[in-house]
């Protein structure tokens, strides 16, 4: 049986989780689905980032220790995780103590491209990164994702040899031996691998960050938050020494957003390569999420929660719409309108409607019983080829082809005509091609929306009807954002 490794990036636990965190979980889970539906032995990884000055600084502003914080924090993301139908096999904290001990076993295995020395430079304790003189000057001295100053830093820290391994990273993408999609970002990259990458700083001194795991033989150093939150994606598989490590790695897909494309292209293959592992498969990087076709921001009062429009539509519609109205390969935008309309025309009242009006004709004239129910046998290529791709977008849309396809086959047979001509057979026959349809668009939309597939299978089991409370999309209740 064929081994499945999928893995989202681990959030940074300084702040709540927003609509791209949400986005990304849902993502991973609808690969990890559809391979567990090939019958292929998955692990699916996900878990949070909990190190760092940008931590410290938190918790220290809510006058709590930096265990206490990312402990509090760690569980919001598990609990979103939770509401979202989201299934992981692992959840992994980069505070464990396991993950904290085979972080410092690499750091030893890395020796040989780990050398000191002293850094100059622009550090953005908001980006727990460093930034280059022209970046700074560009900026006018301010970051602008976090309108604070860039500090000027001068002090001795651990480096990693990261410009040894350019030209392989490099080959190995445009190889497509490690698969970056979609191409904008292949393209982004490779241009970046083109003019070479510079070697990296992998440590702070302990007196400027406390909060982190200690270099090895260096108690002065603690390891940088980015490595250490990278070799997340190794340590929750055991390596070096474990059996799940050797089975499951390299990953079959890593699922990142593209904001953070330069450290899981470059800088974690890097990292990988200097250990002598092979690269992941493939990295698939998904846009960010808008609202109202603007950026989130406490400024502007245009947060969203995922709790927000889960309370309200359940998490199968979260997923809908993330999945399908937000683009696989570009940014895509939330708004209650755009979701409203998606919820009411698509879910209720073409997919709701095909179920209810399925079930209804069948207990009316059948008495509930179905009968043998033939194989669908749709073409599946094109949503095969799409979940591969990573393209779950038009994925959705192959499904929706069969959904309104079997709206237009019910109004062009109209069994509620067969019914008056007493052609019982032909009725039973045409009703159970119904169900038929109706059990593969389950099948199908299982990765997706694991609850409506459910209840679409529930409603038909062993043949015959099996009326279910409500509706197949129930409105759950108004969010505070709506009141």
């Amino acid at each position: 049986m064929s081994k499945y490794f999928v893995t989202t990036s681990i959030p940074y636990v300084n702040g709540e989780p927003h609509l791209g965190h949400a986005m990304e979980f849902v993502m991973a889970d609808a690969l990890a689905r559809a391979a567990r539906a090939r019958g292929e032995t998955v692990i699916f990884s996900t878990g949070t980032d909990e190190h760092g000055g940008k931590i410290a600084e938190k918790a220290a502003e809510l006058k709590l220790d930096p265990q206490t914080f990312t402990d509090q924090m760690s569980q919001k993301f598990r609990d979103l995780i939770e509401v979202l139908e989201v299934s992981p096999d692992r959840f992994i904290r980069t505070t464990d103590k396991g993950h904290e001990q085979r972080t410092q076993l690499i750091w030893k295995a890395l020796e040989k491209d780990i050398y000191k020395n002293k850094y100059v430079g622009w550090y953005c304790t908001g980006d727990e990164e460093f930034f280059t003189e022209t970046v700074v000057q560009e900026n006018k001295g301010i970051c602008p994702d976090h309108n604070r100053p860039y500090e000027k830093i001068e002090e001795e820290n651990y480096f990693f040899r990261l410009s040894n391994y350019s030209v392989k990273i490099r080959e190995a993408i445009e190889s497509n031996e490690f698969l970056v999609t979609p191409a904008t970002r292949r393209n982004e990259i490779l241009s970046l691998l083109r003019e070479g990458l510079d070697d990296i700083s992998i440590s702070r001194p302990k007196d400027k960050i406390d909060w982190g795991i200690p270099v090895p033989g260096d108690p002065t150093q603690v390891i940088h938050v980015w490595p250490d939150a990278l070799l997340n994606y190794i340590t929750v598989l055991g390596y070096p020494e474990h059996d799940d490590f050797k089975q499951y790695w390299p990953a079959n897909v890593q699922v990142v957003g593209k904001g953070i494309l330069r450290f899981h292209a470059a800088i974690f293959p890097g990292i990988l390569l200097g250990l002598g592992l092979p690269l992941a498969k493939q990295l698939y990087v998904h846009g960010y999420v808008t609202v109202d076709n603007k950026k989130m921001s406490k400024s502007l009062g245009n947060s969203v929660s995922p709790h927000d429009i889960i309370q309200k539509y359940g998490a199968d519609a979260f997923r809908y719409y993330f999945l399908r109205h937000v683009p696989s390969y570009d940014d895509g935008d939330f708004s209650w309108e755009a979701f409203e309309a998606a919820y009411n025309n698509e879910l209720a009242n073409e997919l709701g409607n095909a179920v209810q009006r399925t079930a209804a004709m069948i207990q009316k004239y059948q008495s509930g019983v179905v009968g043998d129910v033939p194989e669908a046998g749709h073409d599946m290529g094109a949503y095969t080829e799409a979940i591969d791709a990573c393209k779950f977008d038009r994925a959705l849309d192959s499904v929706w082809e069969q959904v309104r396809g079997l709206n237009q086959l019910i109004d062009t047979e109209k069994p509620w005509v067969i019914a008056k001509s007493d052609d019982q057979d032909h009725l039973r026959e045409v009703l159970a091609g119904f169900v038929s349809d109706l059990l593969e668009i389950a099948q199908l939309l299982e990765p997706f929306l694991p609850a409506t597939a459910g209840k679409i299978q529930a409603l038909f089991a062993g043949g015959t009807v099996h009326p279910a409370e409500g509706t197949l999309f129930p409105k759950l209740e108004t969010p505070a954002a709506q009141e």
